[in-house]
């Protein structure tokens, strides 16, 4: 079994990148592997809404940066958690502009892979940003891998993170419980799902 973690950091070793690694540690423990994948610093478009997707369910229409290889590689991946810094106590916008193509044009293919959202801020604003990652995965049939406390990291620089004790066993944590869970489900089929009724509240 594989875990995909995604640095959502411009950072490529900075302190999303620290926690990450915390969580890959502790998978390797559990004899699950893992792959930290940096997003990188190239632009990365946002959704325009052509439902080119819906025709072509899985990939998006836009094959020039990396939301089909992320797509790919969450489609791969038995599990999956991403990583990002909090920027003005949200999720760093590059980061929700890649997610809502990834999860517009395949999160169909996402059902049943436990998920996580981890952050790393140097004080405030890791809830707020902590939720918005969870609203990916809820609507998408994904188990939401939880731990003993909000997913979040403290430190301004990698060395500070490094001192902050409780958020690396929050990390060591969800390792645990995305490996528990992995293992729980490997031989369980998942609930078949019903068809699904849309419902418009303007008659």
């Amino acid at each position: 079994m594989k875990v995909l973690l995604l640095n959502g950091s411009p950072h490529k070793e900075g302190c999303t990148y620290t926690a990450l690694e915390e969580i890959a540690q502790q998978l390797k423990q559990n004899d699950i592997d893992s792959e930290i994948y940096w997003m990188g610093l190239d632009m990365i478009r946002g959704c325009i809404a052509c439902g080119a997707c819906k025709k072509n369910p899985g990939k998006c229409v836009f094959d020039d940066d990396i939301c089909n290889e992320v797509i790919s590689k969450i489609e791969e991946a038995d599990g999956v958690v991403i990583g990002s810094p909090v920027y003005y106590a949200g999720v760093r916008g590059e980061v929700c502009t890649l997610l809502d193509r990834v999860f517009y044009a395949a999160s169909g293919n996402f059902a049943g892979k436990p998920a996580a959202g981890i952050v790393s801020c140097r004080r405030g604003g890791a809830t707020a940003s902590y939720d918005r990652f969870n609203k990916y995965f809820g609507i998408s049939r994904m188990p939401i891998v939880s731990s003993q406390y909000w997913n979040g990291v403290h430190g301004n620089t990698p060395d500070e993170v490094k001192q902050d004790i409780e958020g690396l066993q929050i990390m060591r944590t969800l390792a645990d419980e995305m490996a528990w869970i992995l293992k729980s489900i490997e031989n369980n089929p998942r609930p078949e799902r019903e068809e699904v009724t849309f419902t418009n509240f303007i008659r």
